[in-house]
């Protein structure tokens, strides 16, 4: 882990960010990027934030009025749902700042008891709101830690965050994360990796398939 984390580091740098400190909009951000792209999963969310003045106003919006907004993000129709499911379950006060000082284990527990919230989606808040300690392991992440044979070939999202997170030193998880994910996005692609061009095709057992 050492080693890959020291070669991610050579190839894209040491990424930081500050907690944004509001994680409702990161629940509303990561359902929003779900099957689309990062460009138009931001349009939707600023047309959202430009239609609506509160998260307690798209709370209590009617579901159509959601789609609309969120239409270039894709699949509108069930993420609207999804989103005005979430933001009520929450409560009447949306107030979620009580788990910058709580167990992440305890916050991580509340999200994903949330409507459609998983791991993913609980990582992501922990860690881009509070800076707490959590890895989101998305499809990029998955895809460049089971090659770099990191991950149980096969493993549910369960286990690989509960993994990653074990194998991840405190402090380096937004790190690791961005940097896995970037190197999954430019150059371990999907469907035809290249692995030619890869700075860990010599630390890479996947390289051989």
């Amino acid at each position: 882990m050492q080693a890959i984390r020291t070669r991610l580091q050579t190839l894209y740098g040491t990424p930081a960010m500050a907690p944004h400190e509001d994680p409702l909009a990161e629940l509303v951000l990561t359902v929003l990027s779900q099957s689309t792209n990062d460009r138009n999963r931001d349009v939707a969310f600023l047309r959202l934030r430009e239609r609506f003045d509160s998260w307690e106003a798209v709370r209590d919006a009617p579901v159509g009025e959601i789609e609309e907004a969120i239409r270039p993000g894709g699949i509108s129709k069930v993420k609207s749902v999804r989103i005005k499911a979430i933001l009520e379950a929450v409560g009447e006060d949306l107030d979620l700042a009580w788990m910058r000082d709580a167990p992440v284990e305890e916050s991580r527990e509340y999200l994903c008891a949330l409507p459609g919230v998983g791991r993913k989606t609980a990582a992501c808040v922990l860690l881009f709101a509070y800076g707490l300690r959590d890895i989101p392991v998305d499809t990029h992440v998955s895809r460049v830690g089971t090659r770099l044979g990191l991950f149980r070939p096969g493993a549910p999202f369960e286990e690989l965050h509960d993994e990653l997170l074990r194998m991840t030193p405190p402090g380096a998880e937004l790190e690791l994360h961005v940097n896995m994910l970037r190197h999954g996005r430019r150059t371990c692609h999907a469907q035809r990796p290249a692995c030619r061009a890869c700075a860990l095709r010599r630390m890479c057992p996947g390289r051989q398939a």
